[in-house]
């Protein structure tokens, strides 16, 4: 036990140090929807919009919201039907890019989030280019990770089933094929281990949380939907690519080369149409920050401090 004087010398100490940062967690109502998100960082720092992929939540900005919440005003979002935000009806949400994209944007206006840099990986490429298409001024520069706007940055082999949705309209027994690869656990690890250096050390969290989420009624319906309409995003390439060329914002490309969807010729489109472009090539799988969270927070921190963006 403390003696008296060393107890009180504890306690001051204590009271006289500085509040250790930390993620907040919240619900914001949008549209009688509540989105889930995490936050963490002085707002008055800059502010860095982290978008989650699939079949993820904002649980994968985890580590680099710990990395970077000393300098950097971090939010993340989990889109409708992802992570602890609402799951709700068909009937009741139109599960779209276009809608998701929307819902994101108005999450972003109400917690009064106007300037920012973009994260995008996977689904959050789609995402946040619609945002960033419609809000050019907004925009301070685009961290992208393994996140596509190319036709050449999709594997044909990988993406095959989907598009034949795509050339051939949705078809049920195409459908439940993809589905038991797709959500079952085991295609669910596969997602995040294939490609990495040390398969073992990724947290099985990750595909734990989402095999629940991901299985939950109506869940299979909702995805699917949303692979038979992501050809809208590559209908939205060349458009995209065009704000990219307008609009010149600075990218940081960070592009783990052995991700089985999203190959590199995806990344060096960046390198055509934007001028200012940090270009890295990473040896892992589709959710670097599993495993090269530090290089990427890192290259985040010097990339945004060379830029003067704040």
């Amino acid at each position: 036990m403390l003696n008296r004087p060393l107890a009180a010398l504890a306690i001051t100490a204590s009271l006289a140090a500085p509040a250790i940062a930390e993620t907040r967690y919240g619900f914001e109502a949008v549209d009688g929807h509540k989105i889930f998100f995490r936050e963490a960082g002085d707002p008055a720092n800059p502010t860095l919009v982290l978008l989650h992929g699939f079949p993820s939540s904002s649980h994968q900005y985890r580590n680099l919201i710990a990395d970077l919440e000393d300098s950097y005003h971090l939010i993340a979002p989990d889109y409708p039907g992802f992570g602890a935000s609402d799951f709700p009806d068909a009937d009741d949400y139109t599960y779209t890019f276009d809608n998701i994209a929307d819902t994101i944007d108005t999450f972003l206006e109400q917690r009064n989030v106007d300037s920012y840099s973009l994260f995008l990986q996977d689904y959050g490429a789609p995402i946040g280019m619609r945002i960033a298409a419609e809000h050019p001024e907004r925009v301070q520069a685009l961290i992208v990770q393994n996140g596509n706007v190319y036709e050449e940055g999709l594997n044909k082999e990988t993406w095959g089933p989907i598009m034949t949705l795509w050339n051939g309209g949705r078809n049920a027994e195409i459908e439940a094929q993809i589905a038991s690869q797709v959500f079952s656990l085991e295609g669910l690890k596969w997602q995040y281990t294939h490609g990495t250096r040390n398969p073992d050390g990724i947290l099985p969290d990750n595909w734990l949380l989402d095999y629940h989420l991901m299985n939950r009624p109506g869940q299979h319906e909702v995805q699917l939907g949303l692979f038979y309409d992501y050809r809208t995003n590559v209908a939205k390439y060349p458009e995209w690519q065009a704000y990219l060329r307008t609009h010149q914002p600075p990218a940081l490309v960070v592009w783990a080369k052995n991700d089985a969807f999203f190959p590199t010729p995806g990344a060096e489109g960046f390198k055509r149409d934007l001028n200012d472009v940090d270009y890295n090539i990473l040896n892992t799988g589709h959710f670097a920050l599993e495993e090269d969270v530090g290089f990427i927070a890192d290259k985040i921190r010097a990339f945004l401090s060379a830029r003067d963006i704040k």
